[in-house]
């Protein structure tokens, strides 16, 4: 298995993240993909490639991150980002986005501006982008189809869209990567959606230490608990646990390229 989006970086993790790490592998993971979400934490992620080599690194600002940094500082920001991007470190650009909630702080035309910018670096550096959308896919839509996708392609982190919106998400050769939600009692949304990807297009993740799956909910996540996501999700497609571990794990050196290592 591959954890396609978890921020093993986060506080969260101080205390015991070896731990975290050996039943990760433990539990059958081959790699992890930690996004960065402000400026402040690309430097320590840039290191964590040559450490563990299962463990791969992504920068990018993320649209939550934004009413905590003055506007008049995102040209530099991106510009800090295009050069350590520049070192070929980084598997990916993200995670960036858009995230309605923020809107009130962090508003929508400045979140579509910093967005704009990263996917022009991902198009200048040939990377593939993590997106984070929530409550913004009437915004997010428009603008990928406007502004085309990079040559690798966006994932649709945790993918919080409906079904309906899947066919033309998939049109633009976007990936959708899905989490704890689809082991969640009463988790229809998420379970329809997952179902309308095509095969070819599916990615899993834990989003960890966020949206804990069943029987973990209501505590941290951590990225050994992708095989209560793999199971249900498995369940939902009607295949084994191991035919998809080994369809996902194969789109996502599709994604990343073969970065990730075993040991």
């Amino acid at each position: 298995m591959i954890d396609t989006h978890c921020h093993l970086d986060a506080e969260r993790f101080d205390a015991d993240r070896d731990d975290v790490l050996t039943r990760a592998w433990a539990a059958g993971l081959e790699g992890i993909v930690v996004p960065g979400v402000a400026p402040e934490t690309w430097d320590a992620l840039l290191a964590w490639p040559a450490r563990e080599a299962r463990v791969q690194v992504a920068l990018g600002i993320h649209p939550q991150a934004l009413p905590d940094l003055p506007p008049g500082q995102d040209t530099t920001h991106l510009a800090r980002l295009d050069a350590l991007l520049s070192r070929g470190v980084a598997c990916a650009v993200g995670e960036c986005g858009l995230d309605g909630p923020s809107a009130d702080r962090a508003p929508m035309e400045r979140q579509v501006a910093v967005l704009e910018a990263h996917l022009r670096l991902a198009c200048a550096h040939d990377l593939p982008v993590l997106l984070h959308c929530y409550k913004a896919h009437d915004v997010m839509l428009p603008l990928l189809q406007r502004a085309g996708l990079p040559r690798r392609g966006v994932v649709l982190h945790s993918y919080s869209g409906g079904a309906g919106q899947v066919a033309a998400y998939a049109r633009l050769g976007c990936w959708f990567s899905f989490a704890g939600p689809v082991t969640w009692e009463k988790a229809r949304k998420p379970l329809e959606a997952l179902r309308a990807v095509p095969p070819g297009r599916l990615l899993l993740e834990t989003d960890a230490p966020d949206q804990a799956p069943v029987p973990h909910r209501g505590g941290r996540c951590e990225p050994a608990h992708l095989a209560a996501v793999l199971d249900a999700a498995a369940r939902a497609l009607g295949v084994t646990a191991p035919e998809l571990a080994s369809r996902t794990s194969a789109h996502a050196r599709a994604v990343f390229g073969d970065r990730f290592r075993v040991r």
